[in-house]
């Protein structure tokens, strides 16, 4: 969730959960992501369980992936430090929940890129204005950082909306959490710089009701790229 990524073709070591021998880790992380996973079945979202026997340098503990039309829940726990230390910070008894959590962001990028969504703006909405530099790749960089960070902010709203959906009680637990990795990224208006979603949903109130996650953060979202 936190530092999620979004590849086009998955590594080809990588072998589905069904056939897999989960770890301990690998077993808890899907149960706790279990409900979520019955959610994005139950919405007809084609979403597969991918876990790497072995993971790179830079790959984050849950990520979604996107390949032959499928999205791909991805799990890259093996040897993977960041997997031990993501959740370090929280309750032993509050993991699963925090997890779950991650998996319901993980969720909303799968959610649009079916939707031909991905990296799309609402329809109406205008830049305040373009960027310029001296140097072009300058400009093409801030502008795909923009991109990820909006998408990272339409999902931060989603796990939200879950856990206001799933877990009321929690809902600000989860919200000072996500808050604090963000806080901790090591640039403003970085990739993943969603403050200025977050700030707009410290109450679950915020969500309607009775429609999906998905439908329900959507005026949040415009509303933080007002202010992104």
């Amino acid at each position: 969730m936190l530092k999620s990524l979004l590849f086009p073709v998955l590594a080809l070591t990588a072998f589905s959960a069904e056939a897999a021998q989960l770890t301990a880790l690998e077993t808890r992380w899907l149960n706790a992501a279990a409900p979520v996973i019955a959610y994005a079945k139950a919405q007809q979202l084609p979403v597969d369980i991918i876990v790497q026997p072995q993971t790179g340098p830079n790959d984050v503990p849950l990520a979604m992936g996107y390949a032959a039309g499928r999205c791909k829940l991805v799990l890259s726990m093996r040897g993977n430090p960041n997997a031990e230390t993501i959740l370090q910070s929280v309750a032993e008894n509050e993991r699963d929940l925090m997890i779950e959590a991650m998996a319901a962001h993980e969720l909303g990028h799968c959610w649009r890129i079916v939707q031909g969504s991905w990296h799309a703006l609402p329809a109406g909405f205008t830049e305040a204005g373009s960027e310029q530099a001296e140097d072009p790749t300058l400009v093409e960089l801030s502008k795909q950082q923009r991109q990820t960070r909006r998408e990272e902010g339409f999902s931060d709203l989603v796990a939200l909306a879950w856990i206001q959906r799933t877990h009321p009680a929690d809902y600000g637990r989860v919200h000072a959490w996500m808050q604090s990795v963000r806080d901790a990224q090591p640039h403003s208006h970085g990739s993943h710089d969603t403050r200025a979603w977050l700030k707009l949903a410290i109450a679950g109130n915020v969500f309607g009701v009775g429609q999906t996650p998905f439908e329900q953060v959507a005026p949040l979202w415009r509303t933080g790229l007002l202010e992104d």
